[in-house]
This record gives C-alpha cells, structure tokens and sequence, in this order.
C-alpha cells in the first residue's frame, strides 16, 4: 500500500502527490473500506512564513542560492578557460566507457535517517475503535503545537474527492491565519468543507464554525480530523461543529436519528449570527456549482444582517474536444454564476463581487500556483 494505484476514473490531489513519503502514513480503514493515510502540516510562525508580495524576488533568490547553478557555472568556466589549451581527455573506465564523475551528495544514503514504512491493516475501522484511538493521540498532540494533522484518502473517484486535501483549502487556510482581526470571536459556515483542514484553521481564529458536507463516512473522517487538531482549536476558544448541508436539498436536516442532523437552536444560531460563508474548492461539476450559488442564495436572503462570502479556487487547465485548446470549463463556469449572483435584481438580496490579491503571506507549506484564485462576495 505504499504505492498509489491510479484507476481509469481516480483523481489525485497534487497536494499528496507533492508530500514527501515520509509526511503521509496510512492508519487504517474508514468506514467504506478506502484507505485512509494522515499526513502532517507545519503552520509556520511570523519568522518562518513565506512572503508572497513580490514572487519574483523569491524565485530569483532561490535561483541564486542553488547549489547546482554555481557548479554548473564553475565547471563550464573551468571548460572554456581549457578550450584555448586543446580539448579535454574524456575520463574513462578501465572498459573504454565513458566514466561521470557525480557530485557529492550532501546527505548519503547510507546516512539517511528517513525509515522505510510498511504499513500493515489488520481490520477496518469501527466508531468505537476510532474513540480510542483518538485518546491516544493525547501526548502526541502535547508535542505538536504548531502541526495540523489531517487523515484523508489518496486517489479517489470524482464523487469522493472531499475526502482529499486539495490546495484551495491552504489558499484559503493562509488568508484565514493572516486576518487575525476579521475572523475573531465571529460565527462561520463552511460550505464543502470535505476533510476540515479550513474550518480548523478557522476555529483558531473564530468562536464557532459550522464545517459542512455531505455523506456520513466523510463527515466521520472530517469530525476524526477536528479531535486531532483540538490541540490548535481550543487554546483560540474556537468551536467546530460537523454538521450535514446538502446543496441539492432546500432544506437543513433536524432529525435526531441522522448522524450530524442540526439541532433548532444551532438552526436559530447559524442564521442568526452567521457573519461569513467560506468554500475552497468546490467548483468542479457544473450541477453542484448551480446547487452551491442556489444554497448561497437561500442562506443570505434568510439572513438577519450582512454576511461576506470568501471562495478559493484552483483553476485546473485540460484539454477539451469542444474547445479544441486547453481551457478550465468548470472555472469559466463558476465565473459565469458569479457574474449571475452579481447581476440579480430581486429586491431583496444585492451581492458585490471582487476580486482578491493573491500575494498573502504563506503560512502553510504547499506549492502556492497563479492559477490559484480567491473571490469576495458581500450580501447586504
């Protein structure tokens, strides 16, 4: 299971294909069957962040510190400086071939201190096993103030990609942890929340967070991820509740017989002092596009005061037959229902639509593209 089979129909978040090995490790089983690996995420501190203001500067110093530019340098100065004297001998093995002297490498192998993990499942998991588990983790957690830990899946079908980490949720998680004061002691409902990794973020900052989703195995490794991150959680005072929002359904489910139904007072809560609405990464269907502005809709216009909605998304460039060039038709769609929500006349809902800047500062190391995008909608 150390290897990541890829299907016809499986999609694979670059956020897991870029982690190294050591950084993901498979636990166990969740409750469908589907492997289930967490992975590790340093939230680095005001002296380690990353500076995004000018990329280009990043880009040209790390181009200059590189250690393989300067002996790619030094060695064609040391060849043209020989060229005037007559060509170099070829260095050769005692069979004539052609013999490459490497560089050095600065961490041997034979000194590598990475250990090789074989993962072994010896059962699937059960709620009652994950409880235990969950309480172990309790000393480790002492020793990791600053990591978010986060189960997921690796490789899935289009219909269970929540159960990854994709790079909007960072993107977002980034502009979360820079506005200290926007978010503090707010109310926030997460929209597609899939494993949580922005509503935790988001409750170290905010006094309540409504993380939503759908399907009852997702919403159990979502709510696994916000008892292993109580650690970030609880010293903010912040609160993550994980509850069911389903786009397609006009309605908030209260049945007491549904796992992570609402109760009538969080109902009250959520409509009554909810100040914003956040989703990363939520845009890649056109029918669950049109359900997510439907749902946007539904909830501002019952709304009691103003609310600020923050989306991020990636735009993920492809090839298509109907373009015959490559393009993003989900994006252009997400676009297109913006340019709608911005455009409706009703009397009773107005929705401002802006653009964000992208250069806030890094606090989660990922890789941070241009096509990552982050939208304003404000509802008055």
């Amino acid at each position: 299971m150390d290897h990541i089979t890829l299907r016809y129909d499986s999609v694979l978040s670059d956020v897991h294909m870029l982690l190294p090995n050591a950084r993901h490790l498979m636990t166990r089983l969740n409750h469908v069957g589907q492997p289930v690996f967490i992975s590790n995420f340093k939230i680095l501190s005001d002296v380690e962040r990353l500076d995004n203001n000018d990329p280009g500067e990043n880009a040209a110093e790390e181009k200059c510190d590189d250690p393989r530019e300067k002996d790619t340098n030094a060695t064609q100065g040391k060849v043209g400086d020989e060229g005037g004297q007559g060509n170099v001998e070829p260095c050769l093995d005692e069979d004539g071939d052609l013999d490459i002297t490497h560089r050095p490498r600065k961490n041997p192998v034979q000194d590598s201190s990475r250990d090789f993990v074989c993962p072994i499942i010896l059962k699937q998991s059960n709620p009652s096993l994950e409880q235990e588990e969950g309480n172990t983790d309790e000393e480790v957690d002492e020793c990791i103030k600053d990591i978010l830990r986060i189960e997921h899946t690796m490789a899935t079908p289009l219909e269970d990609v929540g159960k990854q980490v994709w790079r909007g949720a960072f993107f977002l998680a980034d502009f979360i942890l820079s506005q200290t004061a926007m978010f503090s002691g707010a109310t926030v409902l997460e929209l597609g929340a899939g494993m949580g990794l922005t509503s935790i973020i988001m409750a170290t900052r905010a006094k309540t967070v409504y993380c939503t989703d759908v399907g009852e195995d997702l919403l159990s490794m979502c709510k696994k991820n916000v008892t292993l991150n109580s650690h970030l959680t609880e010293p903010a005072g912040g609160e993550v509740r994980v509850r069911q929002l389903d786009w397609l359904q006009h309605s908030l489910c209260t049945d007491v017989e549904v796992d992570f139904s609402w109760t009538e007072e969080e109902v009250a809560d959520m409509y009554d002092n909810t100040s914003f609405i956040v989703a990363a990464d939520v845009c890649y269907d056109d029918d669950l596009t049109d359900g997510l502005f439907r749902t946007l809709y539904r909830l501002c216009s019952n709304f009691t005061h103003t609310c600020t909605i923050f989306i991020s998304i990636e735009k993920r460039m492809n090839f298509t037959l109907r373009n015959m060039d490559v393009s993003c038709d989900a994006y252009n769609y997400f676009s297109h229902s913006l340019s709608q929500l911005r455009d409706l006349e009703d009397g009773r809902c107005s929705f401002r639509v802006e653009q964000l800047p992208s250069n806030v500062a890094q606090f989660l190391l990922y890789e941070r593209t241009e096509q990552l995008n982050k939208t304003q909608v404000n509802y008055t």
